[in-house]
Protein backbone atom coordinates (compact mmCIF):
# COMPACT_ATOMS: atom_id res chain seq x y z
CA UNK A 1 0.00 0.00 0.00
CA UNK A 2 2.78 2.83 0.60
CA UNK A 3 4.50 1.62 -2.44
CA UNK A 4 1.26 2.37 -4.23
CA UNK A 5 1.02 5.62 -2.35
CA UNK A 6 4.24 6.71 -4.29
CA UNK A 7 3.27 5.15 -7.66
CA UNK A 8 -0.38 7.47 -6.76
CA UNK A 9 1.72 10.66 -6.31
CA UNK A 10 3.49 9.86 -9.58
CA UNK A 11 1.17 9.07 -11.34
CA UNK A 12 -1.39 11.90 -10.10
CA UNK A 13 1.36 14.10 -11.06
CA UNK A 14 2.10 12.63 -14.65
CA UNK A 15 -1.43 12.58 -15.40
CA UNK A 16 -1.71 16.39 -14.31
CA UNK A 17 1.23 16.87 -17.01
CA UNK A 18 0.27 14.44 -19.86
CA UNK A 19 -3.48 15.81 -20.00
CA UNK A 20 -3.05 18.56 -21.68
CA UNK A 21 0.50 17.73 -23.09
CA UNK A 22 -1.48 14.65 -25.10
CA UNK A 23 -3.57 17.44 -26.99
CA UNK A 24 -0.36 18.17 -29.01
CA UNK A 25 0.35 15.26 -31.17
CA UNK A 26 4.21 15.80 -31.26
CA UNK A 27 3.90 14.99 -27.40
CA UNK A 28 1.72 11.53 -27.53
CA UNK A 29 4.28 9.53 -28.16
CA UNK A 30 6.66 10.24 -25.04
CA UNK A 31 3.52 10.47 -23.09
CA UNK A 32 2.38 6.97 -23.79
CA UNK A 33 5.66 5.38 -23.50
CA UNK A 34 5.63 7.15 -19.86
CA UNK A 35 1.99 5.47 -19.10
CA UNK A 36 3.50 2.15 -20.56
CA UNK A 37 6.51 2.27 -17.63
CA UNK A 38 4.08 3.49 -14.99
CA UNK A 39 2.10 0.52 -15.94
CA UNK A 40 4.79 -1.66 -16.18
CA UNK A 41 5.44 -0.64 -12.27
CA UNK A 42 2.17 -1.57 -11.36
CA UNK A 43 2.34 -4.53 -12.41
CA UNK A 44 5.46 -5.40 -11.08
CA UNK A 45 3.62 -4.53 -7.73
CA UNK A 46 0.72 -6.41 -8.03
CA UNK A 47 2.68 -9.46 -9.10
CA UNK A 48 5.51 -9.25 -6.00
CA UNK A 49 3.36 -8.04 -3.25
CA UNK A 50 -0.22 -8.76 -3.86
CA UNK A 51 0.38 -12.08 -5.94
CA UNK A 52 -1.88 -11.11 -8.61
CA UNK A 53 -0.50 -11.96 -12.30
CA UNK A 54 -1.57 -9.18 -14.89
CA UNK A 55 -1.75 -8.90 -18.54
CA UNK A 56 1.48 -8.22 -20.21
CA UNK A 57 -0.90 -5.97 -22.70
CA UNK A 58 -3.85 -3.72 -21.15
CA UNK A 59 -4.94 -0.78 -18.95
CA UNK A 60 -4.26 2.56 -20.10
CA UNK A 61 -4.60 6.04 -18.46
CA UNK A 62 -8.43 4.93 -17.63
CA UNK A 63 -6.17 2.38 -14.81
CA UNK A 64 -3.57 5.12 -14.05
CA UNK A 65 -6.57 7.49 -13.17
CA UNK A 66 -8.36 5.30 -10.82
CA UNK A 67 -4.87 3.70 -8.96
CA UNK A 68 -3.98 7.46 -8.91
CA UNK A 69 -6.82 8.03 -6.35
CA UNK A 70 -7.55 4.94 -4.80
CA UNK A 71 -3.26 4.59 -4.20
CA UNK A 72 -3.27 8.05 -2.49
CA UNK A 73 -6.20 7.23 -0.24
CA UNK A 74 -4.99 3.67 0.54
CA UNK A 75 -1.42 5.21 1.02
CA UNK A 76 -2.27 7.67 3.54
CA UNK A 77 -4.72 5.79 5.06
CA UNK A 78 -2.68 3.00 6.11
CA UNK A 79 0.59 5.52 6.40
CA UNK A 80 -1.35 7.54 8.83
CA UNK A 81 -2.52 4.35 10.99
CA UNK A 82 1.00 3.09 11.44
CA UNK A 83 2.26 6.15 12.01
CA UNK A 84 -0.73 6.58 15.02
CA UNK A 85 -0.64 3.71 16.47
CA UNK A 86 3.11 2.95 16.32
CA UNK A 87 2.77 6.42 18.49
CA UNK A 88 0.71 5.20 20.93
CA UNK A 89 1.74 1.83 21.46
CA UNK A 90 5.49 3.46 22.37
CA UNK A 91 4.44 6.18 24.41
CA UNK A 92 1.53 3.76 26.70
CA UNK A 93 4.84 1.46 27.09
CA UNK A 94 6.95 4.15 28.11
CA UNK A 95 4.58 5.76 30.16
CA UNK A 96 4.37 1.74 32.28
CA UNK A 97 7.68 1.57 31.94
CA UNK A 98 8.96 4.53 33.73
CA UNK A 99 5.93 4.89 36.15
CA UNK A 100 4.84 8.14 35.64
CA UNK A 101 1.31 6.92 34.07
CA UNK A 102 -1.25 9.11 35.12
CA UNK A 103 -4.88 7.62 36.71
CA UNK A 104 -7.63 8.04 34.31
CA UNK A 105 -11.23 6.77 36.09
CA UNK A 106 -14.08 5.67 33.85
CA UNK A 107 -17.35 6.34 35.67
CA UNK A 108 -20.09 3.85 34.23
CA UNK A 109 -23.92 3.84 36.07
CA UNK A 110 -22.97 1.36 38.76
CA UNK A 111 -19.83 0.78 37.96
CA UNK A 112 -16.27 2.77 38.43
CA UNK A 113 -13.18 1.46 36.46
CA UNK A 114 -9.42 3.43 37.20
CA UNK A 115 -6.98 3.15 34.44
CA UNK A 116 -4.32 4.49 33.39
CA UNK A 117 -2.51 6.73 30.43
CA UNK A 118 -0.01 3.72 29.72
CA UNK A 119 -2.88 0.96 29.55
CA UNK A 120 -5.10 3.04 27.44
CA UNK A 121 -2.43 3.86 24.90
CA UNK A 122 -1.53 0.24 24.75
CA UNK A 123 -5.23 -0.56 24.51
CA UNK A 124 -5.71 2.29 21.88
CA UNK A 125 -2.46 1.47 20.03
CA UNK A 126 -3.23 -2.79 19.36
CA UNK A 127 -7.11 -1.95 18.27
CA UNK A 128 -5.68 0.82 15.86
CA UNK A 129 -2.72 -1.53 14.42
CA UNK A 130 -5.33 -4.00 13.93
CA UNK A 131 -7.79 -1.81 12.23
CA UNK A 132 -5.01 -0.29 10.05
CA UNK A 133 -3.96 -4.38 8.84
CA UNK A 134 -7.74 -4.65 8.15
CA UNK A 135 -8.15 -1.83 5.83
CA UNK A 136 -4.74 -2.84 3.94
CA UNK A 137 -5.76 -6.40 3.54
CA UNK A 138 -9.16 -5.17 2.23
CA UNK A 139 -7.25 -2.33 0.34
CA UNK A 140 -5.24 -5.37 -1.26
CA UNK A 141 -8.42 -7.40 -2.14
CA UNK A 142 -10.49 -4.52 -3.94
CA UNK A 143 -6.67 -3.36 -5.89
CA UNK A 144 -6.62 -7.12 -7.34
CA UNK A 145 -10.06 -6.72 -8.40
CA UNK A 146 -9.16 -3.87 -10.46
CA UNK A 147 -6.28 -5.17 -12.02
CA UNK A 148 -8.70 -8.23 -13.00
CA UNK A 149 -11.04 -5.29 -14.96
CA UNK A 150 -8.69 -2.96 -15.94
CA UNK A 151 -5.50 -4.92 -16.37
CA UNK A 152 -6.85 -8.25 -17.43
CA UNK A 153 -7.04 -9.47 -20.80
CA UNK A 154 -9.99 -7.95 -23.47
CA UNK A 155 -12.93 -10.22 -24.31
CA UNK A 156 -11.16 -10.07 -27.77
CA UNK A 157 -7.69 -11.26 -26.18
CA UNK A 158 -9.94 -14.07 -23.97
CA UNK A 159 -11.30 -15.28 -27.13
CA UNK A 160 -8.45 -15.48 -29.03
CA UNK A 161 -6.61 -17.60 -26.29
CA UNK A 162 -10.02 -19.28 -25.51
CA UNK A 163 -9.55 -20.81 -29.52
CA UNK A 164 -5.92 -21.40 -29.21
CA UNK A 165 -6.54 -24.03 -26.06
CA UNK A 166 -9.28 -25.77 -28.35
CA UNK A 167 -7.74 -26.04 -30.96
CA UNK A 168 -4.23 -27.22 -29.03
CA UNK A 169 -6.81 -29.78 -27.25
CA UNK A 170 -8.79 -30.95 -30.22
CA UNK A 171 -5.29 -31.85 -32.38
CA UNK A 172 -4.29 -33.66 -28.90
CA UNK A 173 -7.86 -35.66 -28.75
CA UNK A 174 -6.96 -36.62 -32.58
CA UNK A 175 -3.46 -37.80 -31.24
CA UNK A 176 -5.03 -39.88 -28.38
CA UNK A 177 -7.62 -41.14 -30.44
CA UNK A 178 -4.80 -42.49 -33.11
CA UNK A 179 -2.59 -43.86 -29.90
CA UNK A 180 -5.39 -45.88 -28.75
CA UNK A 181 -6.44 -47.38 -32.22
CA UNK A 182 -2.55 -48.28 -32.59
CA UNK A 183 -2.80 -50.14 -28.84
CA UNK A 184 -5.75 -52.10 -29.75
CA UNK A 185 -4.26 -53.35 -32.98
CA UNK A 186 -0.75 -54.22 -30.78
CA UNK A 187 -2.87 -55.84 -28.31
CA UNK A 188 -4.98 -57.97 -31.21
CA UNK A 189 -2.25 -58.50 -33.00
CA UNK A 190 0.50 -59.83 -30.72
CA UNK A 191 -2.15 -61.73 -28.51
CA UNK A 192 -5.84 -62.48 -30.07
CA UNK A 193 -4.15 -62.85 -33.94
CA UNK A 194 -1.53 -65.32 -32.72
CA UNK A 195 -4.07 -67.41 -30.49
CA UNK A 196 -6.27 -67.29 -33.62
CA UNK A 197 -3.40 -68.56 -35.99
CA UNK A 198 -2.39 -71.18 -33.16
CA UNK A 199 -6.41 -72.56 -32.93
CA UNK A 200 -6.28 -72.58 -36.37
CA UNK A 201 -3.13 -75.24 -36.54
CA UNK A 202 -4.07 -77.15 -33.92
CA UNK A 203 -7.85 -77.91 -35.55
CA UNK A 204 -6.12 -78.47 -39.02
CA UNK A 205 -3.70 -81.11 -37.83
CA UNK A 206 -6.28 -82.60 -35.59
CA UNK A 207 -8.33 -82.90 -39.37
CA UNK A 208 -5.37 -84.91 -41.19
CA UNK A 209 -3.88 -86.99 -38.32
CA UNK A 210 -4.67 -90.25 -39.21
CA UNK A 211 -4.41 -91.47 -35.83
CA UNK A 212 -7.68 -91.01 -33.94
CA UNK A 213 -6.36 -90.73 -30.00
CA UNK A 214 -3.39 -87.97 -31.94
CA UNK A 215 -6.48 -86.51 -33.42
CA UNK A 216 -8.25 -86.14 -29.78
CA UNK A 217 -4.85 -85.09 -28.41
CA UNK A 218 -5.07 -82.03 -30.50
CA UNK A 219 -8.55 -81.06 -30.95
CA UNK A 220 -8.23 -81.46 -26.85
CA UNK A 221 -5.20 -78.63 -27.15
CA UNK A 222 -7.27 -76.58 -29.51
CA UNK A 223 -10.27 -76.39 -27.16
CA UNK A 224 -7.78 -74.89 -24.42
CA UNK A 225 -6.46 -72.69 -26.63
CA UNK A 226 -9.67 -71.69 -27.77
CA UNK A 227 -10.54 -70.73 -24.06
CA UNK A 228 -7.06 -68.80 -23.78
CA UNK A 229 -8.31 -66.84 -26.82
CA UNK A 230 -11.49 -66.37 -25.28
CA UNK A 231 -9.79 -64.65 -22.20
CA UNK A 232 -7.72 -62.72 -24.42
CA UNK A 233 -10.47 -61.31 -26.43
CA UNK A 234 -12.18 -60.66 -23.27
CA UNK A 235 -9.46 -58.47 -21.72
CA UNK A 236 -8.50 -56.33 -24.98
CA UNK A 237 -12.39 -55.65 -24.37
CA UNK A 238 -12.12 -54.65 -21.30
CA UNK A 239 -8.99 -52.62 -21.98
CA UNK A 240 -10.91 -51.07 -24.71
CA UNK A 241 -14.10 -50.25 -22.88
CA UNK A 242 -15.36 -52.09 -19.63
CA UNK A 243 -19.03 -52.16 -19.71
CA UNK A 244 -19.17 -51.93 -16.26
CA UNK A 245 -18.34 -48.09 -16.42
CA UNK A 246 -21.84 -47.88 -18.26
CA UNK A 247 -23.70 -50.23 -16.54
CA UNK A 248 -22.68 -49.74 -12.81
CA UNK A 249 -20.51 -46.63 -12.76
CA UNK A 250 -17.16 -45.75 -12.02
CA UNK A 251 -16.91 -46.97 -8.55
CA UNK A 252 -18.02 -50.92 -9.94
CA UNK A 253 -15.56 -50.17 -12.33
CA UNK A 254 -12.85 -49.30 -10.05
CA UNK A 255 -13.45 -51.98 -8.15
CA UNK A 256 -12.95 -54.41 -11.15
CA UNK A 257 -9.52 -53.24 -11.62
CA UNK A 258 -8.41 -53.25 -7.96
CA UNK A 259 -9.43 -57.15 -8.40
CA UNK A 260 -7.52 -57.65 -11.50
CA UNK A 261 -4.83 -55.67 -9.82
CA UNK A 262 -1.83 -58.29 -9.45
CA UNK A 263 -1.03 -56.36 -6.17
CA UNK A 264 -2.77 -54.90 -3.14
CA UNK A 265 -5.37 -51.99 -4.57
CA UNK A 266 -7.36 -49.80 -2.21
CA UNK A 267 -9.72 -47.25 -3.75
CA UNK A 268 -11.51 -44.58 -1.60
CA UNK A 269 -14.28 -42.98 -3.03
CA UNK A 270 -16.20 -40.31 -1.97
CA UNK A 271 -18.47 -38.86 -5.28
CA UNK A 272 -22.05 -38.47 -4.26
CA UNK A 273 -23.39 -38.79 -7.75
CA UNK A 274 -21.91 -39.88 -10.52
CA UNK A 275 -20.13 -37.83 -12.72
CA UNK A 276 -21.26 -36.80 -16.45
CA UNK A 277 -20.05 -40.11 -19.12
CA UNK A 278 -17.00 -38.20 -20.48
CA UNK A 279 -15.75 -37.31 -17.25
CA UNK A 280 -16.48 -40.55 -15.70
CA UNK A 281 -14.77 -42.22 -18.63
CA UNK A 282 -11.42 -39.82 -18.54
CA UNK A 283 -11.39 -40.95 -14.57
CA UNK A 284 -11.64 -44.36 -15.07
CA UNK A 285 -8.46 -44.80 -17.89
CA UNK A 286 -6.59 -42.25 -15.69
CA UNK A 287 -6.78 -44.69 -12.88
CA UNK A 288 -6.23 -47.48 -14.65
CA UNK A 289 -3.04 -46.81 -17.04
CA UNK A 290 -1.34 -44.96 -13.33
CA UNK A 291 -2.34 -48.59 -12.15
CA UNK A 292 -0.98 -50.69 -14.69
CA UNK A 293 2.79 -48.32 -14.62
CA UNK A 294 2.85 -48.74 -11.03
CA UNK A 295 2.79 -52.36 -11.22
CA UNK A 296 4.47 -52.55 -14.89
CA UNK A 297 7.28 -50.03 -14.42
CA UNK A 298 8.01 -49.03 -10.83
CA UNK A 299 7.50 -52.17 -9.43
CA UNK A 300 4.63 -50.89 -6.76
CA UNK A 301 3.96 -53.43 -3.74
CA UNK A 302 0.67 -51.06 -2.99
CA UNK A 303 -1.17 -48.79 -4.59
CA UNK A 304 -3.52 -46.01 -3.31
CA UNK A 305 -6.85 -44.58 -5.39
CA UNK A 306 -8.77 -41.37 -3.94
CA UNK A 307 -11.62 -40.23 -5.68
CA UNK A 308 -13.35 -37.48 -4.20
CA UNK A 309 -14.66 -33.48 -5.50
CA UNK A 310 -15.51 -30.36 -4.15
CA UNK A 311 -18.03 -27.65 -5.71
CA UNK A 312 -16.75 -27.46 -9.12
CA UNK A 313 -13.76 -30.52 -9.43
CA UNK A 314 -13.66 -33.93 -9.70
CA UNK A 315 -9.90 -35.41 -8.73
CA UNK A 316 -8.98 -38.72 -9.06
CA UNK A 317 -5.50 -39.55 -7.28
CA UNK A 318 -3.29 -42.65 -7.55
CA UNK A 319 -0.38 -43.02 -5.51
CA UNK A 320 1.93 -45.87 -5.08
CA UNK A 321 5.20 -46.94 -3.15
CA UNK A 322 7.20 -48.13 -6.55
CA UNK A 323 10.43 -46.59 -7.72
CA UNK A 324 9.22 -43.83 -9.36
CA UNK A 325 10.74 -41.84 -12.22
CA UNK A 326 7.46 -41.65 -14.36
CA UNK A 327 8.12 -39.43 -17.56
CA UNK A 328 4.90 -37.35 -18.19
CA UNK A 329 5.78 -37.17 -21.81
CA UNK A 330 5.73 -41.19 -22.66
CA UNK A 331 3.33 -42.35 -24.31
CA UNK A 332 0.46 -43.66 -21.69
CA UNK A 333 0.80 -40.15 -19.41
CA UNK A 334 0.77 -37.82 -22.31
CA UNK A 335 -2.10 -39.42 -23.82
CA UNK A 336 -4.24 -39.17 -20.74
CA UNK A 337 -2.71 -35.22 -19.82
CA UNK A 338 -4.36 -34.82 -23.56
CA UNK A 339 -7.83 -36.55 -22.65
CA UNK A 340 -8.14 -34.58 -19.03
CA UNK A 341 -6.96 -31.01 -20.95
CA UNK A 342 -9.35 -31.32 -23.38
CA UNK A 343 -12.07 -31.53 -20.54
CA UNK A 344 -10.48 -28.31 -19.53
CA UNK A 345 -8.80 -30.23 -16.14
CA UNK A 346 -5.62 -30.28 -14.80
CA UNK A 347 -3.46 -33.52 -14.74
CA UNK A 348 -0.22 -33.52 -12.52
CA UNK A 349 2.31 -36.26 -12.58
CA UNK A 350 5.02 -36.33 -9.31
CA UNK A 351 7.22 -39.03 -9.02
CA UNK A 352 10.52 -38.38 -8.26
CA UNK A 353 13.46 -40.61 -8.61
CA UNK A 354 13.24 -43.51 -6.02
CA UNK A 355 9.43 -43.29 -5.67
CA UNK A 356 6.63 -42.29 -4.22
CA UNK A 357 4.49 -41.43 -7.30
CA UNK A 358 1.33 -39.38 -7.26
CA UNK A 359 -0.71 -39.13 -10.30
CA UNK A 360 -3.93 -36.80 -10.26
CA UNK A 361 -6.40 -35.36 -12.59
CA UNK A 362 -8.77 -32.94 -11.86
CA UNK A 363 -11.22 -32.27 -14.39
CA UNK A 364 -14.58 -30.32 -13.95
CA UNK A 365 -18.23 -31.31 -13.44
CA UNK A 366 -19.10 -30.42 -16.18
CA UNK A 367 -18.15 -30.83 -19.56
CA UNK A 368 -17.03 -27.40 -21.26
CA UNK A 369 -19.06 -27.03 -24.32
CA UNK A 370 -22.32 -28.24 -21.93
Amino acid sequence: MLAGAVLGVVELVFLCVAGPARLIPATRPTCDRIADKLLALERARLATWLGQPTAEAGGGYGFLVVRAAAGLVTGYGVAAGLLLSGLLLFGGSWELLTGASESVPFDFPGVKVISNIGVMGLLTGGFLLVLTLAGALAAGAAERRLADRLLGPSGQERMRRRIAVLTATRSDIVRAVDDERRRIERDLHDGVQQRGIALAMLLGRAQHAADPAKAGELVAQAYTESRRLMDELRSVAWRIYPTALDELGLRAALAGIAERSGVPVSVRYGLTERPVSEIETALYFVVREAISNAIKHAGARDILVVVDEDERTVRAAVSDDGAGGADPSGGGLSGLARRVRALDGAFTVDSPPGGPTRIAATPPKEVPCA
